[in-house]
């Protein structure tokens, strides 16, 4: 290559159109649940993906996840447990605990009632990316398990 052809290819500039894009700042939380076979799209977006992740840890027993043998709720032994003073306490602290184990929700107003064959957790839940609140109620069944 001649030095006229170094110097031609030193003076050539190539400018791209490519833009910088902005970064994406959207809150939207995307996943996939198979639990409802009505649906014909399996992606969940933000509440209802929050709420499909909170199910989920409640339906796992504490001692169950590999690895980590503190994650999951203590409700499922004390369902054949009589529901005393202490043992209520122990599981509205586990509720609170499972529910602000995501960071994108907080719980308040936790209750636990006995019904027949079971327990009912009510409790008041924040969605702190959205900053909206509802009730959540969950009963835990002896024959049937978590009904929400």
């Amino acid at each position: 290559m001649s030095t006229q052809e170094k110097k031609l290819y030193k003076d050539i500039q190539v400018k791209s159109k490519k833009s910088v894009l902005p970064p994406i700042t959207s809150r939207a939380y995307r996943g996939v649940s198979t639990v409802n076979p009505d649906l014909t799209n399996f992606v969940l977006y933000d509440i209802a993906l929050i709420k499909q992740d909170l199910i989920n840890h409640f339906h796992i027993r504490k001692g169950e996840k590999l690895l980590n043998p503190e994650f999951g709720t203590i409700i499922w032994d004390s369902l054949f447990e009589p529901l005393t003073e202490d043992l209520k306490q122990a599981i509205i602290e586990n509720v609170t605990g499972i529910v602000n184990y995501d960071p994108r929700t907080q719980a308040s107003d936790v209750t636990v009632t006995q019904y027949e064959s079971g327990l009912q957790i009510e409790c008041n839940l924040t969605y702190l990316p959205y900053n909206i609140s509802e009730k959540m109620r969950l009963d835990f069944d002896q024959a049937n398990g978590l009904i929400s």
